[in-house]
């Protein structure tokens, strides 16, 4: 017979294990990432207490818990992330989505929503979260997400067969360096959150980022904007008249990239755009019409 236990008996051992870490936060940490490794809400162990799990969810708890308490992020103890409408699997080899991200898929949605068609890109795909969101609730012809990180694109393959069969759009995943694997021209809408962290940063980061999420996808030369700069540059050529431009940056950083784009003499519309704190968090613009 498989050993079974009730979802409270599992968080309590859970909280075991992570109260040496977590102190007087494991309990809650321990329900949050029950909750995560379930894909349900978090309030769901507390209504589901006497739910019993079997002997693979008992060890698989166990292990999240084990994981979390070494210093992983939550997501990563779970292998999984929510996304605006999806749960994502993740694990070291991508970023974890941040809600962030979410807000710039919703500023792409909201720029893009009078028209129907065309091809939207995600440079720097990693987990695919982006490109599947665009995928998913867009109005788009076609998605294409690249990374220069083939472990990268491993992650976002298995994501996207999860959830095949849902896109309005067609989505196609490519290996290379930011707009490098994309020669189409006319795009309507490029989007990428990109390394915008310089290196000699790199002390100042919590060490849940720093030690545990992929250097490739934070870090960048010129003082962090290398990838930033090239994609102003390489967009302008690759954009339909009036398509959209679109990045998340840091906010030390989002007037110079504005600048960057407004100097450019391809881009109009250019605008710095707020996050859910107040913090200059995105760069948008258009390409200027022929």
């Amino acid at each position: 017979m498989s050993e079974e236990h009730s979802v409270g008996s599992v968080i309590a051992d859970m909280a075991a294990v992570l109260q040496p870490a977590l102190g007087d936060d494991a309990v809650a940490e321990a329900r949050e990432l029950l909750a995560l490794l379930h894909d349900m809400p978090r309030h769901w162990p507390t209504l589901s207490r006497d739910q019993e799990l079997d002997a693979a969810q008992c060890d698989a708890a166990r292990r999240a818990a084990a994981k979390r308490a070494s210093g992983a992020p939550l997501q990563y103890a779970a292998g999984r992330a929510a996304f605006r409408h999806l749960t994502l699997d993740v694990d070291e080899r991508v970023l974890i989505p941040r809600p962030e991200t979410e807000q710039l898929v919703e500023i792409v949605l909201d720029l893009t929503r009078h028209e129907r068609g065309g091809v939207a890109v995600d440079v720097g795909t990693g987990s695919g979260a982006i490109a599947l969101a665009l995928a998913n609730e867009g109005r788009f012809a076609r998605v294409i997400g690249t990374d220069v990180s083939l472990d990268a694109l491993a992650v976002a393959r298995a994501n996207a067969e999860r959830f095949a069969g849902r896109w309005c759009a067609a989505l196609e995943l490519r290996h290379g360096s930011l707009l490098g694997p994309v020669p189409e021209k006319g795009l309507r809408a490029i989007v990428s959150n990109p390394p915008y962290i310089a290196f000699e940063e790199a002390a100042a980061l919590p060490t849940s980022v720093r030690d545990w999420e992929p250097a490739v996808a934070l870090f960048s030369g010129q003082d962090g904007m290398a990838a930033t700069v090239r994609l102003v540059r390489d967009a302008a050529a690759s954009l339909a008249p009036s398509g959209v431009l679109a990045l998340e940056v840091d906010i030390r950083r989002a007037a110079t990239v504005a600048e960057l784009a407004a100097s450019h003499g391809s881009y109009v519309d250019v605008r710095v755009l707020l996050d859910l704190t107040g913090r200059e968090r995105f760069v948008v613009a258009r390409r200027r019409e022929e």
